[in-house]
């Protein structure tokens, strides 16, 4: 049983054989291990895939002094000119190569701290290199992705089933090293609903249980069932505004790149032939705007607004 209140942290894999990724991926890394040196790296992906995880993992297992700077909270020019430059211009204690670790890296100003970034990569080149992740790549300028060996964290559709059963073979071993009682069907219903989301998914099993010990009740399924996409469906059809409002709105915790991605999925088996390309071009301009906008929910509402005034269903 961990000590450590979040299990998230107390799970983390601390070497890169134990990380779940498809061989594709992790392959990629185990060269720079061989090598014993890392090039600087923009890891891109979505939430919780296991992009920090693995920054952490190498290094670690490298033996290489490193810190780790949120983008999203410590994301100004400030920490950049004092953290930062501290620690790429101090030698390693180890004698080695430093590393800084820049989480959620797409959230630092495209103005003025990532072009601070990008000098900061140049003038401390030799003593320390420098890993990025992000969400949404994009988000990055053109001169920090040219700096960097770019690792996409994208899962194609063959790997997803043995990548889904690592993660329930996961789920259950750290069930039962917390002594938590659940049926499989819980925990699969947790992969298949977060999926590739793994973060999320301890930090559901944990939120469900109430801790080391608990019991995750079978009547948790109704919560954790995926959106009803068809439902969504036939509200679009009908035109019914106010329902699909407050679709949008009991479903706004879902990820949204998944709901994205399922209407795709269910709405062009819904629509005239003539409208699909239509849904597709609407779907992906929301989903593109999603990786920007301040509200999820307002995004969506005007994605179905507009599914719902421009595509003709059958």
């Amino acid at each position: 049983m961990s000590e450590n209140f979040l299990w998230t942290e107390a799970y983390r894999p601390v070497r890169l054989d134990d990380v779940i990724l498809p061989e594709r991926i992790k392959s990629q890394f185990l060269v720079f291990l061989e090598k014993g040196y890392l090039p600087n790296l923009l890891l891109s992906g979505g939430p919780g895939i296991g992009k920090t995880t693995l920054a952490r993992a190498l290094l670690e297992e490298l033996g290489a002094e490193y810190i780790i700077i949120n983008g999203s909270m410590n994301g100004n020019i400030d920490t950049l000119r004092n953290e930062i430059q501290t620690f790429a211009s101090t030698i390693s204690m180890t004698g080695g190569r430093k590393y800084v670790i820049l989480d959620e890296a797409d959230y630092l100003n495209p103005t003025s701290t990532q072009p601070a970034l990008r000098n900061f990569m140049e003038q401390y080149s030799k003593n320390c290199g420098f890993i990025l992740t992000c969400n949404f790549k994009n988000r990055i300028i053109s001169p920090l992705h040219s700096r960097c060996s770019v690792i996409d964290f994208s899962i194609v559709k063959e790997e997803k089933a043995g990548m889904m059963g690592e993660i329930f073979t996961r789920l259950r071993k750290i069930a039962k090293a917390e002594n938590v009682t659940c049926t499989d069907q819980i925990l699969q219903a947790l992969v298949v609903k977060h999926f590739p989301d793994f973060r999320r998914m301890i930090n559901q099993m944990q939120q469900y249980s109430g801790g080391a010990g608990g019991t995750i009740e079978s009547d948790i399924l109704s919560a954790i069932e995926l959106p009803a996409i068809q439902q969504l469906a036939s509200v679009l059809k009908e035109k019914q505004f106010t329902q699909m409002r407050k679709w949008v709105a009991e479903n706004i915790d879902q990820d949204a790149t998944a709901i994205f991605r399922q209407c795709y999925d269910v709405l062009s088996t819904k629509l005239a032939k003539a409208s699909v390309p239509q849904l597709i071009l609407i779907l992906a301009d929301y989903q593109y705007k999603s990786a920007f906008v301040a509200d999820q929910e307002i995004n969506l509402v005007a994605c179905f607004t507009e599914v719902m005034s421009a595509c003709e269903f059958e």
